[in-house]
């Protein structure tokens, strides 16, 4: 792979153990001096392949499949400079040697390096303490269908670009009941595994699907009888917790959002509330829709991939509901075997 080409084996970039003697730690040393720079030379030349070139498709392979990634010029430049400063520093473990990863921070910080670097740094840091990189195998949420129960929520297909397609029924959520069954720390920890599963295989699969180089979710939040009852201490710090995790480490994972079945109450009191648990560049991407409006979702979304309570043609879901379906091209026996 580029990340293995270039950055060569993980093991030879761990820590220094304090048991190693001098001369084992001065070999391994001029051993990484070594590595560090074939990295940073190739990185050097992948930054002057960039230069003279517009707007750009890339089309590349996963196996057989071709996946189309359209890329601007002036955000190639950024990732190649801000790729050349990670290898420097020792930032950049093969697993995050990712074009579109690095690219998410970098808008996150408005192509501020030095910032960009500074966010980058304390999400490796966070995923160390917090166990995120084995957190797909180490943990497992018994409690599931329960949580589920008091708080629905899935992933139902895909919008017409491809993105995988997540639905929060919140008008249906109840904290109370949820704090029964769960704690704030258990939770943060699945809603955290659910986007390594995201990063991990949802975006892939869709990507292979669609042939087209997927990053992003639209996301609906359905708020049909929202109201106070919905809300308490815990439930504000679960969301403000959840947030955090978002902005900080998994910046600009969000495509659009559309909050629907709003009625009078929800925009003038819940609304300007949940805006202060978001920064302004994700209040950009929402779009709020009244009862009426429905039908707006059928311009990004084709009706068998919306489930019937959102004005979709899906029925067909096993028991459980269309939200506990998990339908999408990651299901997909012919796109996971590629």
């Amino acid at each position: 792979s580029f990340a293995e080409d270039f950055i060569g084996d993980g093991d030879e970039l761990r820590e220094r153990r304090s048991d190693f003697d001098n001369s084992e730690d001065e070999k391994r040393r001029s051993k990484i001096g070594n590595i560090r720079k074939k990295a940073i030379n190739a990185s050097n030349k992948f930054t002057h392949s960039l230069k003279k070139r517009g707007k750009r498709k890339i089309d590349y392979r996963v196996c057989s499949v071709p996946i189309e990634d359209v890329r601007d010029e002036e955000e190639e430049r950024a990732v190649g400079e801000f790729r050349r400063k990670l290898l420097e520093r020792a930032l950049l473990p093969p697993r995050h040697d990712d074009y579109h990863t690095m690219l998410r921070f970098l808008k996150a910080r408005g192509f501020n390096i030095e910032k960009t670097i500074q966010m980058w740094e304390e999400m490796l840091e966070w995923r160390r303490e917090y166990g995120t990189d084995s957190i797909l195998e180490d943990f497992e949420l018994e409690e599931l269908e329960e949580v589920l129960q008091y708080y629905p929520q899935g992933y139902h297909g895909v919008d017409k670009e491809g993105r995988p397609l997540y639905i929060e029924r919140l008008g249906k959520a109840n904290p109370s009941k949820l704090m029964r069954v769960t704690t704030i720390d258990r939770y943060l920890k699945y809603h955290v595994q659910e986007f390594e599963r995201a990063l991990c295989e949802k975006f892939p699969a869709c990507s292979i699907a669609a042939k087209s180089k997927v990053w992003s979710t639209t996301t609906i939040l359905d708020v049909q009888g929202l109201g106070m009852k919905n809300f308490s201490r815990t439930s504000a710090s679960l969301l403000a917790a959840m947030a955090r995790i978002d902005n900080s480490y998994y910046p600009e994972t969000l495509h659009r959002m559309y909050i629907v079945n709003a009625g009078p109450g929800f925009k003038k009191m819940l609304w300007p509330a949940a805006q202060k648990f978001l920064d302004a560049k994700t209040i950009a991407k929402i779009q709020v829709l009244e009862p009426r409006s429905l039908h707006k979702l059928l311009e990004v979304i084709d009706s068998s991939q919306l489930p019937d309570f959102l004005g979709g043609s899906c029925t067909s879901c096993a028991e459980g509901g269309c939200l506990r379906s998990n339908k999408g091209p990651w299901n997909d026996p012919e796109v996971m075997k590629v």
